[in-house]
């Protein structure tokens, strides 16, 4: 059931309705969408299809299942993009609905050392760093081939 207020839900519909340009792939779980914005190449966020603010309110074996398929994807995330580190994040304090935030992570990749929230968020979410629609094709690619070996994937 979407939830009108929801960005997480609104993303989810349009998938539903072939509409989301980032949408890579449906697992048992959730949904794996390329981020919006590229900073760190490869950016992918893993979207739970239940609306739920907190893991513990999962029943036990869907959270169970969640838990690996995001830890799936990060390692095609991993993969796909040729990260040397990986950094994983469930976050919720503007969406209150499950989504993992998977960033490929390379020396020197910022201009400060630390956690991705420590850039510059005019920089980080700039139009500039949205990739082209060939990019973004080819970027959807990588990821749903490495994604399709090591779990079964719905067709985009």
């Amino acid at each position: 059931m979407a939830h009108t207020d929801c960005l997480i839900c609104e993303r989810i519909d349009m998938i539903q309705k072939g509409t989301n340009p980032y949408f890579v792939a449906e697992l048992k779980t959730g949904f794996v969408v390329i981020g919006d914005h590229q900073y760190f190449k490869g950016y992918t966020l893993f979207l739970s299809k239940q609306h739920k603010t907190e893991l513990h309110f999962l029943e036990s074996e869907v959270k169970k299942t969640f838990l690996n398929e995001m830890s799936l994807v990060a390692e095609a995330v991993y993969k796909a993009f040729g990260a040397e580190k990986l950094n994983y994040e469930l976050l919720g304090n503007g969406d209150s609905h499950l989504h993992w935030h998977l960033f490929p992570r390379r020396e020197n990749d910022s201009p400060v050392k630390g956690p991705v929230w420590w850039v510059d968020k005019e920089e980080m979410f700039s139009d500039e760093i949205k990739p082209s629609q060939d990019q973004l094709e080819m970027m959807k690619n990588r990821l749903y081939a490495e994604l399709s070996k090591l779990v079964a994937v719905t067709n985009r």
